[in-house]
């Protein structure tokens, strides 16, 4: 298990994984669910787990609930795939 900063962008036109925010840069989430009732928290789970090619149940968001920055724990080796995403 692993844990990685996740920079939040909700209500976006679409889905998207990847980039970098601030430094250390934290893998950027845009998603098109609200920030409303734990929607966009929802979303982001499942955008990282389909990116990172894992099931729902192995991302975890541990801390940041309500703000756009959040630290998530992977339960699985995904160093070099969180590299590409921040890449791109």
């Amino acid at each position: 298990m692993a844990t990685y900063s996740v920079r939040v962008k909700p209500g976006s036109s679409r889905t998207r994984v990847g980039g970098g925010y601030g430094d250390p840069p934290a893998l950027v989430v845009a998603v098109n669910a609200p920030a409303v009732d734990g929607r966009a928290n929802d979303a982001v789970v499942a955008a990282l787990a389909e990116a990172l090619g894992l099931k729902r149940a192995d991302v975890e968001i541990v801390s940041g609930h309500t703000g756009r920055t959040k630290v998530v724990r992977v339960a699985a080796d995904v160093d070099a795939h969180w590299t590409e995403l921040l890449g791109r």
